[in-house]
């Protein structure tokens, strides 16, 4: 399946969840590292929803 034609950002999950499982780091780790990330993100969002 060829990923040429799918939206960035399933393209971008491809690639995170590849690089994330080519680390070598515990599923733990990276579900807690990725909510911090999730959060952060969320956090930015609102704040440029609010300001504009």
């Amino acid at each position: 399946m060829s990923l040429d034609n799918a939206p960035t950002h399933i393209k971008l999950a491809v690639d995170l969840i590849e690089m994330l499982e080519e680390s070598n780091i515990d599923n733990q780790t990276i579900i807690d590292a990725l909510t911090i990330a999730l959060n952060d993100f969320k956090a930015k969002q609102k704040q440029e929803e609010q300001s504009s």
